[in-house]
């Protein structure tokens, strides 16, 4: 056996065994015969939904989230079912995303869902008390860190076989004159904003055949609703409604997708 003299190439032998280990049990979890989902924000609402969704259709499911430990739902869905990983992740934490994806290196994800995102504080937006700081959030959020996941998994997505990023926008991004609406302007234009991000993403990549979309989920009865929105939740849907709209619409993208953002029905977005 090699004796190694020097505490650093040691502790980078440990290191490397220590990550073949973990891509060995990463192997016997995730089925090659399937596809695999990657879902930001999966702890509750949409990115729960769409976790659930995927593990019904038998897909490998890799479902981030800020506070596992807090995620009871998802746990849940994670013990009853072997093909769920629950991972840490903030997208925020540029150095976390360089570190899950090279933990998942050379495994093909065929979809991933940009879910993440926050509305912030009401107060904080609203004019005459516009606050630089929650602007800055926000925007870390809902456009930067969508970015920094697609950067960091596009080798991922460009092994597998659907080759698709989704990043999950609002109708509260248009600028068409008939869509704006008052109230939550920081959260409005991250979510413009991130439609041009998906746009110059979907630039980017086109040449390795990533299929890079926006899709709008609609009015869906969530937490973020209830608390910013509360008077549009008699109109809004469930997020297993909006979810399943949504997937049908992944599921329907090809090749002559032109970059318009869509609606969880397949309509385009007006922007």
């Amino acid at each position: 056996m090699k004796i190694f003299r020097f505490p650093a190439l040691a502790a980078a032998a440990l290191a490397l065994s220590a990550w073949l280990v973990a891509q060995d049990a990463l192997a016997q979890q995730i089925d090659p015969d399937q596809p695999t989902v990657l879902i930001t924000g999966s702890n509750r609402g949409l990115g729960l939904a769409f976790a659930r969704h995927y593990a019904a259709e038998g897909w490998n499911v890799i479902a981030t989230a800020r506070s596992p430990d807090r995620a009871h739902d998802l746990a849940a869905l994670a013990a009853s079912n072997e093909r769920v990983l629950v991972e840490q992740l903030d997208v925020t934490d540029y150095a976390r995303i360089a570190a899950l994806a090279a933990d998942y290196q050379g495994i093909p994800i065929d979809v991933l869902i940009n879910n993440a995102g926050i509305y912030g504080d009401r107060d904080t937006q609203e004019w005459g008390s516009l606050d630089p700081e929650a602007f800055h959030q926000i925007f870390a959020v809902n456009v930067l860190g969508p970015l920094k996941m697609v950067e960091a998994f596009a080798d991922h997505v460009a092994a597998s076989e659907q080759k698709k990023i989704i990043s999950i926008t609002s109708g509260a991004g248009s600028v068409s004159p008939d869509r704006v609406a008052g109230g939550g302007v920081f959260y409005g234009i991250s979510k413009a904003a991130l439609n041009m991000a998906t746009r110059k993403a979907g630039a980017e990549l086109a040449e390795r055949d990533i299929i890079v979309a926006a899709i709008a989920p609609g009015l869906v009865l969530t937490d973020m609703l209830r608390t910013n929105r509360p008077s549009l939740v008699p109109r809004a849907h469930t997020p297993e409604e909006s979810v399943a709209g949504i997937a049908a619409v992944i599921a329907s993208l090809d090749h002559t997708y032109n970059g318009q953002p869509l609606n969880h029905n397949g309509a385009p977005l007006p922007w």
